[in-house]
């Protein structure tokens, strides 16, 4: 059998650790190759691990295809949702996969409703597969949090970093060397400074998070400030307006507090789910220590 390996799909996952790899090589050679290797024609798809140490050790193993795939984007959205269902994947790592998945479904999404594709009469006009994937798309911070059985405040975090953190500061989450709550603090500052930080190890690397939360008080502390002094001036001028002239100018005035009033208390939100996300993290650690 000419079983093909592609490194793109070899790679798309996190590979194992290499204690975790040692103990399937272990249980393999105990127990043989139990789980049957996924295809699509002669693609390797799942099961690169187990592959690996049957050629290795010159073990037999079994193959079985998969029906329902039409293109690699299928395989991405199979693979996506079998390492989302395994307990051995980490948070981060879900909370990746189901962003992942989110950017696939909205791609086709769009270009679905671009071009619709055809379909002969009678017939429907996509794969029930993809109705459903297209169906299921991930259209809210809710949806990507249950499907990837995390907090909407841990699904924020892990979309900060996979958006503005340095590739140190995500080697550092995958290898356990800062929680995401943490990482998500970190990856506010430049991404030199986050490199530093990285590279100095786990003392560092707390010590940035432990800055960048006082920097955020105090700018939490300072929004509220001047939310009540706009509030105060606001209804002065309001009424110093409305004594001199009734017209129009009153409601731009509002209008254009209105805006930064809504954009200090959206910042003041965010900053509060983190700070509860910390004071989780805090109680959890309490709760685990002997």
């Amino acid at each position: 059998m000419n079983i093909i390996v592609k490194e793109e799909l070899k790679a798309y996952i996190d590979p194992l650790t290499p204690d975790e790899h040692d103990a399937l090589e272990r249980s393999i050679l105990a127990e043989g190759c139990r789980d049957a290797l996924v295809l699509w024609g002669d693609v390797l798809v799942d099961g690169h691990n187990r592959y690996g140490i049957c050629l290795q050790h010159n073990l037999p193993f079994q193959t079985v295809q998969h029906p329902h795939f039409k293109s690699m984007e299928d395989v991405h959205l199979w693979m996506i949702d079998q390492h989302l269902g395994r307990r051995s994947v980490s948070d981060f790592q879900r909370g990746v996969l189901a962003l992942r998945k989110r950017e696939i479904l909205a791609e086709r999404r769009a270009r679905q409703l671009e071009s619709p594709p055809a379909a002969p009469v009678g017939e429907a006009p996509a794969s029930a597969d993809a109705a459903q994937a297209t169906a299921a798309a991930l259209k809210s911070r809710a949806d990507i949090a249950r499907a990837a059985r995390l907090s909407n405040s841990q699904v924020l975090q892990i979309e900060k970093i996979h958006k503005q953190a340095a590739p140190e500061l995500v080697a550092a989450v995958k290898a356990g060397d800062i929680s995401i709550n943490a990482a998500a603090a970190v990856a506010s500052l430049p991404v030199d400074e986050q490199k530093s930080a990285a590279l100095g190890g786990k003392d560092e690397l707390k010590q940035a998070a432990k800055r960048v939360r006082e920097v955020k008080r105090k700018v939490m502390l300072d929004a509220m400030a001047t939310m009540d002094a706009m509030g105060e001036a606001s209804q002065g001028e309001a009424g110093n307006t409305a004594a001199t002239s009734p017209t129009a100018a009153p409601a731009l005035t509002v209008s254009v507090d209105g805006e930064l009033v809504r954009g200090l208390r959206q910042r003041i939100q965010d900053l509060e789910a983190e700070n509860a996300a910390l004071r989780r993290e805090v109680a959890e650690l309490k709760t685990a220590a002997p």
